[in-house]
């Protein structure tokens, strides 16, 4: 079978050339595998790296290094969709990095008959200090990371959605391209839309790969606000493409509003309620993760503070977005004219 496997990327000079080598180290044959690699528009030195990797690398079907001028990944799957020859795409993040029988692995599930699979995503962080070890802590649990499958689950199963997946070029070629509206989201409304043409995604958690996290809290609580964000704009456009799961800290902002409102009318068991409630749950997940992670003690403290800036972040990110979404659902009906 032959695979095309993609990259899109900006600015990821620091993470680029480790993926590139787990990319070379492959153990699936490289005359099978044509390489799109996606520039949008860096600042850094991405495009040079892209460029040397094509050049320097002969034994691969082809290597592909492409332009994306509208920057944002949505845009860069669609210029690289255009190109691909294979039977079948693998899609990567820039930040990731890949076992030696990764491709291998997807292949040989893909050829079982299914038309879309992929395996767990674990993360990782480039530096190694104990406070980023803190971060990755709480990347990697439940109560600060995801819910999501492809991280926790350890069965074979279907699945609603999956990260660093293998698709059948076919897919594609029968739900159309990315909405190019969406920042952050994209995969959603994407792997919503192979829903409902009737795809399924199936998990292999023998499958194995790695994404490098936020190196810096501030970093974390960006990420978190823009992914609740992009919750909130794009519930004006495909809100069916959401679980409930995904309103969960937006519901927590909105019950410290009400709790707090009330609180101030007189009424204060609410709000003693609501916060010594989440006291005790984010204790217990956060003695869950040190004693998972034997962190530092005096960063596992911390802990809890870190999950409830975490969870204030994403909630108030979707309720923003949710308030901006028919002002953007407007402004892009304008620009579509």
């Amino acid at each position: 079978m032959i695979l095309t496997f993609g990259i899109v990327a900006y600015n990821a000079c620091r993470y680029l050339p480790s993926l590139l080598s787990d990319l070379k180290k492959q153990d699936y044959p490289h005359s099978l595998i044509q390489v799109i690699l996606v520039d949008s528009m860096s600042t850094d030195n991405t495009k040079s790296i892209m460029l040397h990797f094509a050049d320097e690398e002969k034994d691969f079907k082809q290597i592909v290094v492409l332009d994306n001028p509208n920057r944002i990944l949505a845009a860069g799957w669609n210029v690289l969709l255009k190109h691909v020859a294979g039977d079948a795409i693998l899609r990567i993040d820039a930040h990731a990095s890949i076992p030696k029988d990764f491709i291998k692995k997807n292949v040989q599930y893909l050829q079982k008959g299914y038309d879309i699979c992929g395996g767990k995503v674990l993360s990782l962080q480039i530096e190694q200090g104990m406070w980023q070890q803190t971060l990755l802590a709480t990347e990697n649990s439940m109560f600060g990371g995801s819910f999501a499958a492809f991280r926790r689950s350890d069965k074979v199963r279907e699945v609603s959605t999956l990260a660093f997946a293998i698709y059948r070029k076919k897919v594609f070629e029968s739900v159309g391209f990315y909405n190019e509206k969406l920042v952050r989201t994209e995969d959603n409304e994407m792997h919503y839309r192979m829903r409902t043409a009737g795809y399924k995604f199936y998990f292999n958690p023998n499958i194995i790969s790695y994404r490098f996290s936020r190196n810096s809290l501030y970093r974390l609580i960006k990420q978190k606000f823009l992914n609740g964000y992009w919750i909130g704009l794009t519930m004006g456009i495909c809100p069916a493409c959401f679980s409930l799961f995904h309103f969960v800290p937006f519901l927590f902002i909105i019950s410290i509003i009400f709790c707090t409102i009330l609180y101030l009318c007189g009424f204060k068991v609410f709000f003693i309620v609501l916060i010594l409630s989440y006291l005790i749950v984010a204790i217990l997940m956060a003695l869950a993760t040190y004693l998972r992670n034997r962190i530092t003690c005096r960063f596992a403290v911390l802990l809890p503070l870190i999950f409830l800036l975490l969870h204030i972040s994403y909630g108030i990110g979707t309720l923003v977005g949710l308030i901006k979404m028919p002002f953007w659902i407007c402004y892009s009906s304008q620009e579509d004219e």
